[in-house]
């Protein structure tokens, strides 16, 4: 299932969303002067394209590890995959939607593989 994932999630969204969790934490909110550039162009450029749901959950995996953000890149990426998912997580029985909800955000963050987010998009597309 390809479709436009990112087309309602603006950069400005983005720095938005680092902006209030750097808030909360009282962490500094700025960009990195290595990561900000070339992340906002991926994530620019993806937002026009279809794109399968893995595409997209890499792209997120990409954008954290870019690191744009001197604090929770991370956090934020993961937070846009998993709300992205929140369609589909309705669909699904609610033991099933925790699992896979957990694995978009652990995948995106990097500290879940390439296997175990395979195994949980199986049957989705």
């Amino acid at each position: 299932m390809k479709k436009r994932w990112l087309k309602d999630w603006p950069w400005e969204t983005v720095v938005t969303i680092n902006a209030g969790l750097c808030k909360e934490k009282k962490a500094l909110h700025k960009p990195t002067s290595d990561g900000y550039t070339p992340t906002q162009e991926l994530w620019e450029s993806s937002r026009k394209r279809e794109l399968a749901l893995r595409e997209v959950l890499d792209i997120c995996r990409e954008c954290h590890r870019l690191a744009p953000f001197c604090f929770y890149n991370g956090n934020t990426f993961a937070a846009i995959g998993r709300t992205i998912v929140q369609e589909l997580l309705q669909k699904m029985p609610p033991v099933k939607a925790h699992g896979f909800r957990s694995v978009v955000g652990h995948y995106i963050a990097g500290t879940a593989g390439a296997d175990e987010v395979g195994k949980a998009l199986d049957g989705l597309e």
